[in-house]
């Protein structure tokens, strides 16, 4: 079977022949086929959650209709975003490229004098959905579930210039045409539920809706995280955020049911991103990358798991051919639907993160991590206002300054990062044994540093240079909430000084 070099985008009419090729039925080319031919599609994103579903062999909690939604579909076991902060990973996600080949690295970047446009005809898959007739939105969870009228716009966070009147509709799916087929994306807060800090009001809202909270003895941290009521207690909250997501994507199903719909729509559930923890979210370790990812619908097999790995900007062309739509040769991501030989490995890449100036890339096979740092000068967890503000973070310093963590779990807090890092998966999960200077994993080394070279070079990554100075400072000086106000805000000043004197004295090496 045909099929792209790891990291190339297939040519336009390569992809149409593989899908052809695959066994799934007619194609209904843009504007030639009847709306009944098509599905709807409905796209669940959860913020910051990781897969921790009882699909994905959790026993300390239960989830029951995520489970079943797996069971009527197919579960990817290996789905990794190639972003671990949100506005890079939904940059991505809505084009089906790299971010780093669409210049949108950089978190919340963009800014009135510095723009960042599309080129070479891409949009975002929304609009090309819409363009081919479909009616599309995007919603929070009561939007969604409201039985009509106008709608308002849900959470997108793209770094690109984008027009939201060509994209998405104002009023809600059961308002469209006739026979219209629609096209919606409902954004699920999940781990950010949790708040800041471990505090009542959570909890609180979780017994209200679900009766019960997770116990703070129920489960073992994972080996990164120390042992300390704080950190157990946010954990426990964390996994209600999966619990409450798991509520959440039962109404939305049952929403579907009732309006007669669940049987023409295509459900497709993920997350941005890990979960936002200790070395998770803006990290290129597994805990920040891996995500759940479940496809119920035509073409997929009920009751499949899938361990190929995959990552979450496939759901870009996956949806098109859903549509009945041709893959423009523009996009890099791969669909879900295509037979042949699965990936060799995945990419990943992270940059500045509000104030934090960053670049680091990895490479993942289904047994090794290669991850490069190209700030090696610099401490892993630099400054950065918004995950100092959170109490784990806070502990974790304060646990560090008190000499109480174990050498793995004070790795995170070294004041200075090795230039590369090398993981056996299959032996160290938590990546926590770095072989990089192993001499008996050199050739497989040299694999993944030759993969990671390659990727770089034939996506063009738009962050091998550093953010020019005025970019950065335009970006970081608009008024956005990762900023803070009053002691916040001077922490994030503080912190942006301190990026403008590294930047001459801990500068990116290449």
């Amino acid at each position: 079977m045909l099929a792209a070099e790891p990291g190339h985008p297939m040519p336009a009419l390569l992809k149409f022949l593989l899908i052809a090729l695959c066994g799934l039925g007619p194609m209904v080319l843009p504007g030639r086929g009847r709306a009944a031919e098509r599905p709807n599609i409905v796209w669940i994103v959860a913020d910051d959650l990781s897969p921790d579903l009882g699909c994905h062999g959790n026993t300390v909690i239960q989830t029951p209709n995520l489970d079943r939604l797996a069971s009527e579909g197919t579960r990817f076991a290996a789905a990794f975003t190639t972003a671990p902060i949100c506005s890079i990973s939904r940059s991505a996600l809505m084009t089906g490229c790299y971010q780093t080949s669409i210049g949108c690295q950089n978190h919340r970047s963009g800014s009135a004098r510095f723009p960042i446009h599309l080129t070479g005809g891409r949009v975002p898959v929304a609009r090309l959905i819409r363009e081919a007739g479909y009616h599309t939105t995007n919603l929070s969870l009561d939007d969604f579930l409201k039985p009509g009228g106008p709608v308002a716009l849900a959470k997108t966070d793209y770094n690109f210039v984008w027009d939201p009147g060509a994209t998405y509709d104002t009023n809600h799916w059961t308002g469209r045409r006739p026979g219209q087929p629609f096209f919606a994306q409902v954004q699920l807060p999940g781990g950010k539920r949790r708040g800041e800090s471990p505090g009542p009001r959570w909890p609180e809202a979780v017994m209200a809706t679900l009766g019960s909270t997770t116990p703070t003895n129920a489960f073992t941290l994972p080996p990164p995280i120390p042992e300390h009521p704080v950190l157990r207690e946010d954990w426990a909250q964390y996994l209600d955020t999966v619990r409450q997501v798991d509520w959440e994507v039962g109404r939305i199903v049952a929403r579907l049911r009732d309006a007669g719909e669940l049987d023409r729509t295509a459900l497709l559930f993920l997350s941005d991103h890990g979960i936002s923890h200790i070395r998770h979210k803006q990290f290129l370790y597994d805990g920040g990358l891996h995500i759940p990812l479940i496809v119920r619908g035509p073409g997929f097999d009920r009751g499949r798991v899938r361990s190929d790995l995959v990552e979450h900007i496939d759901i870009a062309p996956t949806t098109l051919i859903l549509a009945g739509l041709p893959v423009p040769a523009w996009m890099e991501a791969r669909p879900l639907q295509a037979n042949g030989p699965a990936r060799e490995f995945v990419f990943a890449a992270r940059d500045r993160a509000d104030e934090t100036v960053d670049r680091i890339r990895s490479v993942r096979s289904p047994r090794f991590k290669y991850i490069r740092n190209f700030y090696p000068s610099r401490p892993l967890r630099q400054p950065n206002r918004y995950m100092d503000d959170k109490a784990i973070v806070q502990v974790l310093r304060r646990l560090h300054a008190q000499g109480a963590l174990t050498p793995e779990q004070a790795q995170v807090m070294a004041p200075v990062r090795p230039r590369e890092e090398f993981y056996d998966l299959e032996s160290d999960p938590s990546e926590l044994r770095n072989l990089a200077t192993d001499p008996c994993h050199t050739a497989a080394l040299d694999r993944h540093r030759a993969a990671l070279a390659g990727w770089s070079s034939r996506t063009g990554d738009q962050g091998r240079e550093p953010e020019p100075e005025a970019v950065y400072l335009s970006y970081v000086r608009e008024d956005r909430p990762e900023a803070g106000g009053g002691r916040l805000r001077g922490d994030f000043e503080r912190n942006v000084e301190l990026m403008l004197r590294w930047r001459e004295e801990r500068p990116m090496e290449q």
